[in-house]
């Protein structure tokens, strides 16, 4: 595995810990569907959440969230839509980035209703 796939997985990992100690149940880790990857889809009462997750070791080149062009959340919404339809779901969505820095000191920052 590589050190970006591993430094990706250590990132969905505590963003799905995050959620849960936010009261969050995880549903799925890595959907696809065809082109699409959601990272996490947790639910939350009668909301489900499509969490797409970056993670950065360090921000000398941006900061994670701003890794989530119109192209990526297209693709998100995609996937979404076909998870939505497989299973059924006919409550409220919202779609969430998740922002890790890891490092001596992570940070994790969570942006609610980030695009759509």
């Amino acid at each position: 595995m590589s050190i970006k796939a591993e430094l990706g997985g250590e990132g969905e990992l505590m963003a799905s810990n995050f959620l849960e100690q936010n009261g969050y149940q995880i549903v799925e880790r890595n959907y696809r569907y065809k082109h699409a990857e959601i990272d996490v889809i947790a639910q939350k009462d009668k909301l489900l959440v499509f969490v797409e997750v970056k993670t950065r070791s360090k921000v000398g080149f941006g900061f994670p969230e701003q890794a989530v062009d119109d192209k990526k959340a297209a693709k998100v919404i995609e996937g979404a839509e076909q998870y939505i339809y497989e299973n059924d779901w006919d409550g409220d969505v919202r779609f969430d980035i998740i922002a890790v820095v890891v490092g001596a000191s992570s940070e994790i920052q969570h942006f609610e209703d980030a695009f759509y």
